[in-house]
């Protein structure tokens, strides 16, 4: 049946209806609680929907949404208040116009959030004022900007003040300056305290049903998000079978708030990765690798986003987020994938800190098996890598586990090496003889100090080992650390995760069976191998860990000749793989006299 509301003003704490018709110039109030409507609502021109302390409004239709109505819903979420920092959006509301639907979004629709039933729409900035302030409400409209199938950075497409931001499609947008001590929901919490967040009221009729969302192939990135005025669930998202035409994967705007500028040359900032493994779990999430901790390992939350842990399984309303997509489509956001979780609580966060009080309706689920890996890099920022262990993962690329980096930017950084590609969440089998690679990329040299900072449900007792193949040894990385110095390049094969310390090629009869020598007088390096063993790779590093000669597939032959001459006097560390996987490793002084 349908609901037909037409008091002077109704307030409503729970409560659960077929359909909604609210008559014209009726407010109505839903506070602190979840207005559920099985199929759609119809505001009549003049009316308005309020939710007000932490509400949300969560419908049931599964198709494309019918709501109609010129009147209006209005639902607050808070950005941050610093006019240099970007936030991504995306609107649970559109326009109220004459057409039954989900509309487009413009930020004309945001309003100052006032105590009285009429709304304090915000001042829009034209574009050339960067600046936005807390009271009166001035938005800068020069950073509303949206992005859809990009594989750079030029492609944003630039929205200023227009309305023409669709359903779904996730928008930047900077905050603001100053204070607004208004406090319209008698809570004690004002607009902005001008301090962390800025309060708007985004007023529009509310996004409903299914709504399709653009990916291209090739991890071409679509800014999305949660585009309902409830939270989403986004592994019911992510990992909805019918949206594989994504990576199943979230990665999260994080901005250094210590930098006052709006220079891109000056911005320090990053993505933070969210996996969802399954869809029953928790999922896992890595900050951004700007600033995120001090030289010595420690948190670092003076001034910064990156070092804060951001919970990320129900995204809350009006958060932005980019997918990547790997082949041409369309993902679609469902009524399905809605839930009833206030944001605050233990899953749930915006892109600030959060006041809120953690009264749920959602399940809370199990915890995903998983070791963080820290590297420090050069004393400056740390990256962050996540290693799950997941019995249906595989060694290849699992869509909603396996994340691409998306900072391949930075000078240097540190990542898994997977299929060619860098990662910074990884899910494997467990299995204690593997070995997990990483990759080392430095512009020039630098030091790396490798340590786990956190285990998540993973076995006390299971060590975990850096191997550093330059001269085959282990580093407890689980209780302690290990730094070392590397020079300029990139390093794919040298670093690796283990969980057995052994090294091979360190005893029996194989290295025994294998004599190198350098002819200083020939500059030629000799090998000679008597058992006639048969080697895949032959690897010369210099002290630095550069690798300065390399064969592959090597025939089976008694006695092997490198030519040397090019290289400078020195220690060095040869590296013989066997069919076997058997490393032999011996160093060696090369001093090129000539004669």
């Amino acid at each position: 049946m349908i609901k037909k509301l037409s008091l002077l003003c109704i307030f409503i704490y729970v409560d659960c209806f077929a359909q909604i018709h609210i008559g014209a110039s009726t407010p109505m109030y839903v506070k602190n609680q979840v207005l559920y409507v099985t199929g759609n609502i119809n505001l009549a021109s003049g009316s308005n929907l309020y939710l007000r302390n932490n509400s949300q409004l969560l419908q049931g239709t599964a198709a494309a949404s019918t709501n109609s109505g010129a009147g209006t819903v209005s639902v607050y979420q808070e950005g941050t208040s610093d006019n240099f920092e970007y936030n991504y959006w995306c609107s649970p509301v559109g326009a109220a116009n004459g057409a039954a639907g989900s509309s487009n979004f413009g930020i004309t629709l945001l309003n100052r959030p006032v105590t009285s039933i009429n709304a304090a729409p915000a001042t829009i900035l034209p574009a050339g004022n960067y600046n936005g302030t807390a009271l009166p409400l001035s938005i800068a409209s020069n950073w509303i900007y949206k992005l859809t199938n990009a594989g750079s950075y030029s492609q944003w497409t630039f929205v200023g003040a227009a309305s023409s931001i669709a359903p779904g499609e996730g928008f930047t947008m900077k905050g603001t300056s100053g204070s607004d001590p208004a406090d319209p929901e008698t809570t004690g919490v004002v607009n902005n305290n001008g301090s962390g967040r800025q309060r708007y009221d985004f007023r529009g009729r509310p996004n409903d049903g299914n709504i399709l969302v653009s990916v291209g192939t090739g991890n071409a990135a679509t800014l999305t998000g949660n585009p309902y005025p409830s939270a989403l669930d986004l592994n019911a998202f992510l990992m909805d079978p019918s949206n594989s035409a994504c990576t199943r994967v979230a990665y999260f705007w994080e901005q250094d708030k210590t930098v006052d500028s709006h220079y891109l040359s000056a911005y320090r900032g990053g993505y933070g990765t969210y996996s969802p493994g399954s869809l029953g779990s928790n999922g896992i999430y890595v900050p951004a690798t700007f600033n995120s901790y001090n030289s010595d390992g420690t948190l670092n939350t003076v001034g910064t986003s990156s070092g804060l842990v951001i919970q990320r399984k129900y995204s809350p309303i009006g958060q932005g987020f980019l997918i990547n997509g790997n082949s041409n489509g369309q993902v679609t956001l469902k009524n399905a994938h809605r839930v009833f979780y206030q944001e605050g609580g233990a899953l749930s966060q915006f892109a600030k800190n959060s006041n809120t009080t953690d009264t749920q309706k959602a399940q809370e689920n199990t915890q995903i098996i998983h070791i963080k890996i820290n590297t420090i890099i050069n004393n400056a920022f740390t990256r962050q890598l996540a290693l799950a262990f997941m019995p249906e993962a595989t060694d290849g690329v699992d869509p909603g586990l396996d994340a691409l980096n998306m900072d391949e930017a930075l000078p240097a950084d540190v990542s898994f090496w997977l299929e060619n590609s860098r990662y910074v969440i990884q899910g494997v089998n467990f299995d204690p003889s593997k070995k997990i690679p990483l990759a080392v990329q430095a512009d020039k040299a630098c030091t790396l100090k490798f340590y786990i900072p956190e285990t998540i449900d993973f076995d006390a007792s299971q060590n975990v080992y850096l191997l550093d193949e330059f001269d085959s040894s282990y580093h407890d990385i689980k209780s302690g650390s290990y730094q070392v110095s590397v020079a300029a390049g990139i390093y794919n094969d040298r670093f690796k995760i283990a969980f057995d310390s052994q090294t091979l090629g360190t005893a029996g009869g194989s290295k025994s069976s294998l004599t190198l020598y350098q002819e200083n007088k020939s500059r030629t390096l000799k090998a000679l191998n008597p058992n006639l063993l048969k080697f895949r790779s032959f690897n010369l590093y210099d002290m630095t860990g550069k690798t300065v000669l390399t064969k592959k597939e090597l025939p089976q032959e008694q006695v092997y000749s490198f030519s040397t001459a090019g290289l400078s006097s020195g220690v060095y560390i040869a590296v013989f793989l066997t069919d076997e996987n058997e490393k032999i490793t011996q160093k060696i002084i090369i001093f090129n006299s000539g004669g």
